[in-house]
């Protein structure tokens, strides 16, 4: 015994190790970020069949087993089409990686203080006069799709358009406003709605949509509540309720000076939507 101890320890070297620690993180990290989604349940049921066809083999039944073993040959094309959703952010995801992304933050300091301050003051405006708004700032993926659903204005960014944009009167004040690159790029835009069905129930549509687009995208958005005039931002498929100006603020120029990382990149991230992604 010894000896066969002796003989497996020289056969493994560090790469080894390093080799079966990665597929463990892989795997635990899987797991963590399917747990309490409805992936989970898929792949509840996936295990089941599993360990059906394995003792089907044991006990000899043969007819079973063939059939649960060719059910798992074409198994591979099901996941794919059930799990299509989350493999896409997934893909999304690992494209937005750090090495992969391109600079499309303000690189000056003064521009992204003007267009920080334009959108703080519109907010606050909005939320005193309990005005609802939606504004989807764009960042590395691009919005063109959802954009063109809009009216298309290419206009700069200041308080006062977004003013009149949202006024209850106007007619592009239904639906969400795109900035890209510090402009004002469309209004009247039509988003995907979020998936999530452990959202409180006092949200409406423009919190739904505020999410949703954050989880197709690395946007950031900036929704006002028309009933209380509360300000929530959502990004990564996560909602933050009950924002005050300067936290506002301060997000920002965090997302325009680079100066830090607001997303949680990360390829696993792609399967917590179902999750709970909305803090209350």
């Amino acid at each position: 015994m010894s000896e066969f101890f002796d003989n497996f320890a020289s056969e493994i070297g560090i790469i080894d190790f390093i080799d079966v620690a990665i597929i463990a993180f892989v795997i635990f990290k899987i797991l963590q970020f399917i747990r309490e989604t409805r992936a989970e349940q898929l792949v509840k049921g996936l295990l089941i069949l599993v360990v059906a066809m394995f003792l089907s083999g044991v006990v000899h039944l043969y007819a079973l087993n063939w059939i649960l073993i060719n059910l798992m040959q074409f198994g591979i094309i099901a996941l794919v089409i059930v799990f299509q959703p989350e493999l896409r952010r997934a893909l999304e995801f690992l494209g937005r990686s750090r090495f992969l992304r391109g600079k499309l933050q303000i690189s000056d300091k003064n521009a992204a203080k003007t267009g920080a301050a334009a959108l703080t003051t519109a907010v606050d405006y909005f939320s005193a006069n309990k005005v609802g708004a939606l504004i989807i700032i764009e960042r590395d993926v691009a919005l063109n799709d959802f954009a063109e659903t809009g009216a298309i204005l290419n206009s700069e960014l200041t308080p006062e358009l977004l003013e009149n944009i949202f006024y209850a009167g106007a007619p592009l004040h239904d639906g969400a406003v795109i900035i890209t690159d510090g402009s004002v790029h469309a209004a009247r835009c039509v988003l995907p709605l979020t998936r999530n069905r452990d959202l409180p129930p006092e949200l409406g549509m423009r919190h739904r949509a505020g999410i949703g687009i954050t989880e197709v995208s690395d946007a950031y958005a900036i929704i006002v509540s028309e009933e209380t005039g509360i300000i929530s931002t959502a990004q990564d498929g996560k909602l933050t309720r009950f924002l005050d100006i300067k936290s506002l603020e301060k997000a920002l120029l965090d997302i325009y000076l680079n100066e830090t990382e607001p997303l949680s990149a990360g390829i696993f991230k792609a399967f917590a939507r179902g999750g709970k992604n909305a803090s209350k």
